[in-house]
């Protein structure tokens, strides 16, 4: 019996070491690498890029810029992602299910091809435009070319972002308040004024501050609309730096990171300050509020809905597929210019764009499933876990994704300019660094749904397996992996549709032999081929839809809150 409790004493203590290490490689390493290049270049005590850095006029209209449109992108999508959430959750609009997954999609699609889309409805060779003959004149600038252009994207990007987070906040909304507000004589606007708003406001900055980091992480969208109007960001800024004096440059970009790095912890910081100035604890739970009926108002709500999707998804996407169908990028759309032939060019004649798409598969793929190995005995440690430093692990892990990815991609450029030491590996201009980068950033996304996971599920088979004697390994092997093995693949296939057409980390650690589908498509549109371009964002976008569907016709064999767009 003593042999058998060290036996699982001993078990429980490799893997929890096992785990912690992969931890620290993933997060704790390349972040504090990163610090350590601003202050030890070289391996030398220096403020030099720091004062570099600070003395670049760049540097500061980067600055500028990146608050902006960070705070820009911020408010405007919290205020439509929160009206929308308000409207599915507590009226009795119909067709909720089919337009939480239109209106998610934006989310799950690539920031670079939200841009490119977004590009193909304006300027004299939008070929959408042409269709109807209300092209502007050859010459007239792009209005998406500018700061209002770059918030209006970031808002449709991240707007869905703040509607999950609030509705989800609003489903644990206590009926008995509501009603209790209403038997008083309240009216809706009242309520929603006095009682719901004010109980959602941790929900909403929360969404707020999670929408700030990824507007200002957010290198895509600044990238298409922004470098051809000479706006710089910090990312794009840092892109230039790399593309035009390459490793040379490593400290001052790495200063650049850590700024974004500095901006971003001060939206979560500013987050933390305003939830603790008022106590906003629900004394009871219940079922959430019973939906308010529109009446006649419900049509007028419901046009309203649906107009927003062909606004942001529909047109959009329609000029997508337009350009990707059209011989060279202005030509009017007619039968006589209509062909298949950039879609038949990417996916069978272009060297470069056929390795992209193995090269993400293969990326996504492998960080999908290093993620779920990763996750379920992680996962089992932060939701039933009772160590002191158990939230620290979930900290960590949380870390690479909170931070832009930017920041990431940097770390891991610092990490691996040399080879590994004591084997003498070089991954530096391969594939493997752009693998390391997405198995530190993506983790978290296959961690969150597997540890929801764990706390719908009941422990008691695993207790009793743990009182017969079943080892910590047997138990995760024969009775914890197949409970929560339908959260943590929810998960994997969350990072296989984020990671598939994933720019901002690529974009800056890519090589030849290594390229991405975002890098090409990014690379493509640069170069002015936005036809072939476009043929690659609408394969990548079918996949992604595809994948959606897949997983929403078995969610029902999922646990709840595991499909972010599932009620």
């Amino acid at each position: 019996m003593l042999q058998s409790l060290k036996m699982r004493q001993g078990q429980e203590m490799a893997l929890t070491t096992v785990i912690a290490a992969v931890a620290v490689v993933l997060s704790v390493l390349p972040m504090s690498r990163l610090l350590l290049e601003v202050v030890f270049p070289g391996g030398e005590l220096s403020v030099a890029a720091i004062e570099a850095g600070l003395a670049n006029p760049a540097t500061w209209r980067a600055t500028r810029n990146t608050l902006v449109v960070g705070i820009g992108g911020t408010v405007l999508a919290t205020l439509a992602g929160t009206a929308v959430a308000l409207l599915v959750a507590l009226t009795n609009v119909r067709g909720r299910r089919l337009f939480v997954l239109c209106f998610v999609l934006p989310l799950m699609i690539a920031p670079q091809i939200t841009a490119l889309a977004w590009l193909q409805l304006f300027g004299p060779a939008s070929p959408f435009l042409k269709l109807f003959g209300i092209a502007p004149p050859i010459g007239t600038p792009n209005p998406l070319y500018s700061p209002a252009g770059i918030v209006l994207l970031l808002a449709v990007q991240y707007a869905p972002l703040v509607f999950l987070m609030v509705r989800a906040g609003l489903r644990r909304l206590p009926r008995e308040l509501v009603e209790a507000a209403q038997s008083g004589g309240a009216g809706p606007f009242t309520v929603l004024w006095t009682v719901i708003l004010p109980l959602m406001t941790p929900s909403i900055v929360a969404a707020a501050a999670l929408t700030f980091v990824s507007c200002v992480g957010n290198f895509g969208i600044p990238a298409f609309l922004g470098i051809p109007a000479n706006y710089l960001v910090l990312p794009t800024l840092i892109y230039q730096r790399l593309a035009g004096a390459g490793p040379s440059v490593l400290p001052e970009v790495a200063f650049l990171s850590v700024l974004i790095g500095v901006i971003a912890m001060a939206g979560i910081v500013a987050q933390d300050i305003i939830a603790r100035r008022r106590d906003f604890r629900i004394g009871s739970t219940s079922l959430p509020p019973q939906p308010y009926n529109l009446g006649r108002w419900r049509v007028v709500a419901e046009t309203v809905m649906w107009l927003v999707i062909v606004a942001i998804l529909v047109l959009p996407l329609f000029g997508l597929v337009l350009t990707s169908l059209i011989s060279a990028f202005g030509v009017p759309v007619t039968w006589e210019t209509v062909s298949i032939r950039n879609y038949t060019f990417v996916l069978f004649e272009h060297a470069a764009v056929t390795r992209s798409f193995r090269n993400s598969i293969f990326l996504s793929l492998a960080a999908a499933g290093f993620a779920v190995l990763v996750a379920v005995p992680l996962g089992y440690m932060v939701a039933w876990g009772r160590s002191r430093w158990t939230k620290a692990l979930n900290l960590a892990v949380e870390l690479p994704y909170a931070l832009p990815g930017v920041v990431m991609a940097i770390a891991a450029l610092l990490i691996f300019l040399r080879p590994i030491p004591l084997t003498g590996i070089h991954i530096y201009n391969t594939v493997w660094i752009i693998l390391y980068a997405y198995l530190a950033r993506f983790l978290v996304l296959a961690l969150r749904p597997t540890v929801s996971g764990y706390h719908q599920i009941d422990r008691a088979l695993e207790e009793a397996a743990q009182i017969t004697g079943a080892g910590l390994l047997m138990r995760l092997r024969t009775i914890i992996f197949p409970l929560v093995a339908p959260a943590a693949l929810a998960g994997a296939l969350l990072i296989f549709m984020t990671a598939l057409s994933e720019l901002t980390v690529s974009a800056l650690i890519w090589s030849s032999g290594a390229e991405t589908v975002g890098v090409m498509i990014f690379s493509f549109e640069q170069g002015g081929r936005s036809s072939e371009a476009a043929a690659i964002s609408v394969i990548a976008v079918a996949v992604t839809a595809a994948l959606m569907l897949l997983a929403d016709l078995f969610a029902k064999k999922l646990p709840s809150g595991v499909l972010p767009w599932r009620d």
